[in-house]
C-alpha cells in the first residue's frame, strides 16, 4: 500500500524481463521435461523446429526469466526491510541511550542472572525475534535467490542466538549486539532502493557509507566492545558460567564472518572504483546472455550499477564478488 505508489512515483514500472515468444513445443518441454535442456536435447529441438541452437537457448533463458520478480516487486521488498531496520535501529538507540550497560559494559554482568526484564527491553527483543521469524517464513514466498540455503541457515542461527540469550537472561549484552548489527543494515537497503530507482550516484554514496559503517561496527566496535565484555569482563565478574563456551563460541564465529564479509566488501568496492563498473552478479535472480552482458557491462557505471541481468549487488553482504546474505 505504501511502497508501490512510491515506486511508481519514482518511475519504476511493473514490467518484467523480456518475454519469450509463444511456442507450443518449447513450452511443453519447459513445463513437462526440463527448464534447462542439455546439448543433446537442444540439438533435437533445433532439428524439429529448424531453429538455431542459440535461439533455442535464448528462448529458454527468457522463459525462465518470465517467472522472476519485477523491479517493482524487489523495490517493495527492500522498502519494507529499510523501514523496519531504520525504525528498530532508532528504537534501540533511544532505549539504550538511557541504559547503564550502554556506557559501561560491565553492567551487563552485575547481579547476573538476576536482572530485571523491563517492558522496553522485552519489546525490543521480541520485535527483533519476530522480524527474523518473518524472514524465515517469507523466504518461501518472497523473491527467490540462489543463496536461499545460506540465508535460511543464517536466519536460523540468528533466531537461535536471540532465543538462547533470552533464555539465559543475557538480554543486556544481547541488545548491544542487535543494535550494533542494525546500524548498517538500513543503509544497505537504502542503496538497493536507490539502485532500483536508477539514482546511481545516490546508490554509490549509500553503499560507500554502508561499507564504512559496516567495517567500523563489525571490525572495530564489535570485537573491542562486545567480545571484550563477553569473553573477559564476564569471566572476571561472574566466572565461567555454564553457557559461557557456547555463547562466546557463537559470537566469535560471527566475528569470523564479519572479517570475511568486510574483506569482500572492500575488494568489490576497490575493483568498482578502479574499473568504474561491477562484474556480473552470479547470484542474481535473472539470467542474461553473454552478448547482453558484454553490451551492458560496457555501459553501466558506478559502484553498484545494475548488471545486465536486471538484478543488482545489494541483496545482502558481498561474498566473492557476489552479494550474499549477511
Amino acid at each position: 500500500f505504501i511502497a508501490k505508489p512510491c515506486a511508481i512515483n519514482l518511475g519504476i514500472q511493473d514490467s518484467g524481463p523480456h518475454r519469450a515468444q509463444p511456442n507450443a513445443i518449447l513450452e511443453k518441454v519447459f513445463t513437462s521435461i526440463t527448464k534447462s535442456p542439455d546439448g543433446k536435447r537442444l540439438e533435437g529441438l533445433s532439428k524439429q523446429l529448424d531453429w538455431d541452437v542459440r535461439k533455442i537457448q535464448r528462448w529458454f533463458r527468457h522463459r525462465r526469466n518470465q517467472d522472476k520478480p519485477t523491479t517493482l516487486t524487489k523495490f517493495c521488498e527492500s522498502m519494507w526491510r529499510f523501514t523496519f531496520y531504520l525504525s528498530i535501529f532508532f528504537y534501540g538507540i533511544r532505549f539504550l541511550w538511557t541504559a547503564p550497560w550502554f556506557w559501561d559494559t560491565r553492567q551487563c554482568w552485575y547481579n547476573y542472572p538476576f536482572q530485571p526484564l523491563t517492558s522496553r527491553l522485552y519489546y525490543y527483543y521480541i520485535l527483533e525475534l519476530a522480524f527474523y521469524w518473518s524472514l524465515m517464513f517469507s523466504q518461501f514466498t518472497d523473491i527467490k535467490r540462489k543463496d536461499f540455503l545460506i540465508m535460511f541457515v543464517h536466519h536460523l542461527a540468528t533466531i537461535g542466538l536471540i532465543t538462547f540469550s533470552y533464555m539465559n537472561n543475557m538480554v543486556r549484552v544481547g541488545t548491544l549486539v542487535l543494535c550494533l548489527h542494525d546500524a548498517s543494515d538500513f543503509l544497505l537497503e537504502a542503496a538497493k532502493l536507490a539502485n532500483y530507482a536508477k539514482y546511481q550516484r545516490l546508490c554509490d554514496a549509500f553503499f560507500m557509507l554502508f561499507g564504512v559503517v559496516f567495517i567500523v561496527t563489525r571490525l572495530g566496535i564489535y570485537p573491542f566492545w562486545i567480545l571484550n565484555t563477553t569473553l573477559f569482563e564476564s569471566w572476571e565478574l561472574i566466572g565461567p558460567y555454564p553457557s559461557w563456551w557456547l555463547f562466546n563460541g557463537l559470537l566469535v564465529t560471527l566475528q569470523v564472518l564479519h572479517v570475511i564479509w568486510s574483506y569482500l566488501i572492500i575488494r568489490t568496492a576497490s575493483k568498482a572504483l578502479v574499473r568504474g563498473k561491477v562484474s556480473k552478479d552470479d547470484r542474481s535472480d535473472v539470467e542474461s546472455s553473454s552478448e547482453e552482458e558484454d553490451v551492458t557491462s560496457n555501459s553501466t557505471k558506478g559502484i553498484l550499477s545494475s548488471s545486465s541481468n536486471g538484478s543488482n549487488r545489494l541483496n545482502g553482504h558481498v561474498a566473492g564478488g557476489q552479494w550474499t546474505g549477511e
